[in-house]
């Protein structure tokens, strides 16, 4: 494009509308290379409708159990508060030696929830007590100023600048006007505090002060986030320093621990403990946030998607062995629905019964194939009879009938799963050395994974469930009863009947049953109490030897071996492994490998792999070498990690240049025998510090005191 302006400049000619691009959405980049737009679209939809279903089944859940930590802690800022409000001016004569009244919260070493947490804190503070709230960590604290930088700007509202004066002496804050200058103390909050409680107070005319006092006087709650990571000097300082005001500031702390709260006593000493008024505040436990997940979230047949037994745990080792967090699982459920339905075309019926039965009558001639290509699908065929068998694969209107059918079984599978899931952990979690797991999901694991009646170790808890006391048993049956109320399947509400009438006829009276036990047993041993010879003492001998042997049973032993044997019918019909039901791979993701190299990163492979192989990340085909080759092709930092290989413990820094030098004029295309070929010349000196600087940064090598032209190689072997 040319413009007819003699002058020079800078001309902005904007593209037309039509080859103006639209920016790719999320969409976009999932239906991105699909073959079917109208599929891959409509499994998008369905999964970020589920993806938001979860997270706000999840938030709401965390937010219940964190309900009775964060009424405790509101509870305890309100009473701090009321004592400063219902003094005149003498809050510190109320407090003991000037004491900040201080909540010590100990929330645990899964950090990653904390955020979560102290939000709801902060919002829920705002929205109930007073709307003077600081958060504050220890990242952007270290030093005293910066710290009574964050908590003036936060409450102030007003960006602030700390400046030093030439002497050093005092700090400064410059507000965000920049028409006033004034120090960065707590004497500068003070005063503006009390301006903006006048404010307030002179705000509500006709009301005396001494009835409004807590409305106008609210109080100041600083949180500090990770109290652990905090500079102990720091901290002490600025505790000090809010002593010195709490007869003109109602300041509260709260501090967040992820230890213990010993962590208090090791930061600061007595001198300086001494004045927080400290109340202890435990949540809950992370391995009982992440059972109430699970059991909300997985164990339940109204959400429609599901793990298989191997991701499941991939996602709990991961939980168990790293981070404990809850959130982390979390966003772990997330990226396998999300890569389950973006690998699976199939995954458009995983939904709500409903629109999957709808969904089937729509599916494309490709999708019935991907269908008869599934291996359960294929099972299921091969137990047809043979007529049946040529229909399932030549007529795709029967096939669509069939998995309509396939899909309700496979939805009756997901309700009758749960509750006897639930049933066979409340008999067997108690049981001595837990042979089936403790918690529930260690029991569901195993009955993702195989036929869990054919575990040893639900034979040796069918047994130790044979040796149960009366009480402890109708106990259990009775928790499994009201787990099987709240179920409305046919065959839910059958076992349900039968339950009741088993916990039924353990209340009725058996003393009948146990005295014929009784003379069962006695009577042969009275006979022996009479005159007799040898004969008939060995025949008496006899006789009681083969009545211990056909004892009869008590009334409650019948009974309880009934239960059991109900129980164990239960569980060998309703917790068959999913690979027993067709069509089951719509529903299930199964990839762990996948989850676990996105969730479980090993930086150093990879980071071996990229200086290897540079093609496995980049895609060039100028890289694309044979395995162990060398390519000249390849950025600085490969070629400089490929001949450090070559060397010893002790690497010569000016052989190493000369070699890479050599490397790069093949890659340029220079002459071998021209005069320039391997001169090391100023660009490639500066390439090649920049690769080895590079190469220490990620921990290849270090420098070295033995010889200063050398550097120490800090890996062995080859790649």
């Amino acid at each position: 494009m040319s413009t007819p302006s003699v002058s020079k400049g800078c001309f902005v000619f904007k593209p037309s509308a039509k080859k103006r691009k639209k920016n790719p959405t999320v969409e976009d980049y999932f239906t991105h290379g699909c073959e079917d737009m109208e599929n891959s679209r409509l499994r998008f939809r369905t999964c970020q409708s589920l993806c938001e279903k979860m997270k706000t089944d999840t938030e709401l859940l965390q937010d219940e159990l964190n309900r009775n930590i964060l009424n405790s802690l509101l509870e305890f800022i309100r009473k701090s508060a009321s004592a400063f409000q219902r003094g005149t001016d003498d809050w510190g004569s109320r407090m003991r030696a000037h004491e900040i009244p201080t909540a010590a919260l100990v929330l645990g070493v899964n950090v990653p929830d904390h955020n979560m947490t102290f939000q709801s804190l902060s919002d829920q503070v705002q929205q109930t007590v007073t709307p003077f709230v600081v958060s504050l960590q220890a990242k952007e604290c270290s030093a005293v100023k910066e710290l009574m930088q964050k908590v003036l700007e936060r409450l102030m509202g007003t960006s602030v600048t700390v400046n030093d004066d030439d002497q050093g002496e005092t700090e400064h804050c410059t507000t965000s006007i920049g028409q006033k200058r004034v120090h960065c103390s707590l004497k500068t909050l003070s005063d503006w505090y009390k301006t903006v409680t006048e404010k307030a107070y002179s705000g509500t005319p006709g009301k005396k002060r001494t009835s409004k006092r807590e409305d106008v006087q609210p109080p100041i709650v600083v949180i500090f986030k990770d109290l652990e990571v905090f500079s102990p000097k720091v901290l002490q300082d600025f505790i000090v320093i809010c002593s010195r005001y709490v007869e003109q500031l109602p300041l509260i702390f709260v501090f967040g621990i992820a230890t213990a709260p010993s962590v208090i006593q090791h930061t600061l000493p007595h001198s300086v403990s001494s004045l927080l008024g400290i109340e202890l505040f435990h949540s809950l436990s992370c391995t009982q946030h992440l059972a109430t997940v699970i059991d909300q979230v997985i164990l339940t047949s109204d959400f429609p998607f599901k793990l298989s037994g191997k991701v499941l745990q991939v996602l709990v080792s991961i939980f168990l062995y790293h981070d404990f967090s809850v959130r982390n699982f979390i966003k772990g459920l997330q990226l396998s629905l999300l890569e389950h339905f973006h690998s699976q075309p199939l995954s458009v019926l995983c939904c709500r019964k409903p629109e999957a039965l709808g969904r089937v009558t729509k599916l494309s001639h490709q999708d019935v194939e991907r269908i008869q290509q599934l291996s359960s699908f294929m099972r299921y065929v091969e137990q047809q009879g043979p007529q049946e068998q040529v229909e399932l694969l030549t007529n795709d209107d029967h096939v669509k009938d069939v998995c309509q059918e396939l899909l309700v079984d496979l939805h009756r599978y997901h309700k009758n799963y749960y509750p006897i899931l639930r049933c066979l952990h409340v008999l067997t979690s108690t049981l001595p050395k837990y042979p089936l797991g403790k918690q529930i999901r260690e029991l569901h694991i195993s009955c993702l994974e195989k036929n869990v009646w054919e575990n040893d170790e639900y034979v040796s808890a069918m047994t130790l469930l044979r040796m149960m006391a009366k009480e402890e048993l109708v106990s259990a049956l009775q928790k499994c009863s009201s787990i099987l109320k709240h179920e409305k399947t046919k065959k839910m509400r059958a076992a349900l009947l039968r339950l009741d009438d088993l916990i039924a006829n353990f209340h009725k009276p058996d003393s009948v049953a146990e005295t014929a036990a009784v003379v069962a047993i006695t009577s042969p041993g009275r006979s022996l109490q009479k005159k007799t010879d040898l004969f008939q003492l060995q025949k008496s001998l006899l006789e009681m030897k083969e009545s211990r042997r056909t004892k009869k049973m008590s009334q409650f032993e019948m009974l309880r071996d009934e239960s059991l044997e109900f129980i164990d019918s239960l569980v060998r019909c309703h917790l068959a492994p999913p690979e027993s039901q067709p069509l089951y791979e719509v529903c299930y993701y199964s990839s762990s490998a996948v989850l676990r190299r996105h969730l479980n990163a090993t930086p150093r492979t990879s980071i071996q792999t990229a200086l290897s192989n540079p093609y496995h990340y980049l895609k060039n085909e100028n890289l694309r070498t044979e395995d162990g080759a060398f390519t000249s092709s390849a950025p600085d930092i490969c070629i400089v990690y490929k001949l450090h290989l070559e060397c010893g413990r002790l690497i010569n820094l000016y052989d190493w240049l000369e070699a890479y030098a050599t490397v790069v004029s093949a890659a340029e295309g220079k002459d071998p025998e021209s005069a320039d070929y391997g001169k090391v010349d100023e660009l490639k000196h500066a390439r090649f510090i920049q690769a080895v600087s590079e190469l220490e940064f990620l921990g290849f090598i270090k420098s070295t005191k033995q010889k200063t032209d050398h550097v120490s190689r800090l890996t062995w072997g080859g790649c």
